[in-house]
């Protein structure tokens, strides 16, 4: 069942002799004495023979069956992905041609305030194709098995709040953190932590409604940070919170754009980490992610003394 065809074969061999050393007289040994047993050792190796061969015959289809289905998963699976890739690269690259062409050809005519409103909206349209762009290299720092964590001391409250002032200028959701005066300081790669909490906020405005309060908040335990950011929107439905880390993956009938690519990397650079990341639906409503990662800490006096 588990061996190629040249193992099989040499099990059914043996046990067509061990059965003629325990079974056939006279018995414990390998002689055969009559001609009807002869014949029934030849009938017992031939039936064993096919058996086995056919065992591995169907093992192999089997194995093909699994191998096509695996193919065709892969397959559809991509084109997911390069669906979501065609909206989510051509809209921003539209918005950026478009402003440039405006600006161009139309610098005399625009108010001060026409202006500015281009720039920020070449600015956001630059943002979204950076992010796809860092998503897609991350995830392929995963699967390569290339990722090295870079660690050094993070100031997690400014982390934190770097990362809020990315959205401040493309979004009207309420992100809400209270800066956590006690936390000390941890040895974390600052780099893939920011994109940890990039890709979760962003997760959170693209699948809420406007104006939704998107709160955070930063903790530690002995040598544990933890990290939990929630929401009030429509959370997560029950059956499909299984598969929110999974690559691809989105929620059914959720809106245009995204990859599909964000949560998982997420859970990926978390764990990079030794970390954990756990997401539950957050009460009355909303969903909630919270983040655990053990790490090396120490205090702004006790760094200056070393």
């Amino acid at each position: 069942m588990v061996f190629d065809i040249l193992p099989v074969l040499i099990a059914a061999a043996l046990s067509a002799v061990i059965w003629n050393f325990f079974f056939i007289p006279p018995i414990f040994t390998f002689h055969i004495n009559s001609a009807e047993d002869s014949l029934l050792f030849l009938m017992y190796f031939l039936v064993a023979t096919v058996n086995a061969v056919l065992t591995f015959k169907i093992k192999k289809q089997e194995k093909k069956a699994r191998d096509r289905e695996e193919k065709e998963h892969t397959i559809k699976l991509y084109n997911t992905l390069l669906n979501s890739l065609s909206h989510e690269l051509k809209t921003p690259i539209a918005t950026i041609i478009g402003s440039v062409d405006t600006l161009k050809e139309n610098a005399n005519n625009l108010s001060e305030q026409h202006k500015t409103d281009l720039l920020n909206e070449l600015e956001i349209a630059g943002l979204r194709l950076n992010r796809q762009v860092e998503n897609l290299l991350n995830m392929s720092r995963l699967e390569t098995g290339s990722l090295q964590l870079k660690k050094d001391w993070c100031d997690v409250n400014e982390l934190i709040f770097s990362v809020i002032q990315q959205f401040d200028k493309t979004t009207s959701h309420h992100i809400i953190f209270k800066h956590n005066e006690a936390l000390p300081l941890f040895k974390l790669d600052i780099g893939l932590m920011e994109q940890v909490l990039q890709n979760i906020i962003y997760n959170a405005i693209h699948y809420t409604p406007q104006n939704t309060t998107i709160t955070i908040l930063a903790g530690h335990q002995q040598e544990n940070c933890f990290i939990t950011i929630a929401d009030n929107g429509s959370g997560f439905p029950e059956a499909e919170m299984q598969f929110a880390f999974d690559k691809f993956y989105r929620l059914p009938n959720s809106k245009t754009g995204g990859t599909g690519l964000g949560l998982s990397i997420v859970k990926g650079f978390v764990e990079a980490h030794n970390g954990t990341i756990e997401l539950k639906n957050n009460q009355p409503n909303g969903a909630v992610f919270i983040i655990q990662i053990p790490a090396e800490s120490s205090y702004i006096n006790n760094l200056k003394n070393e």
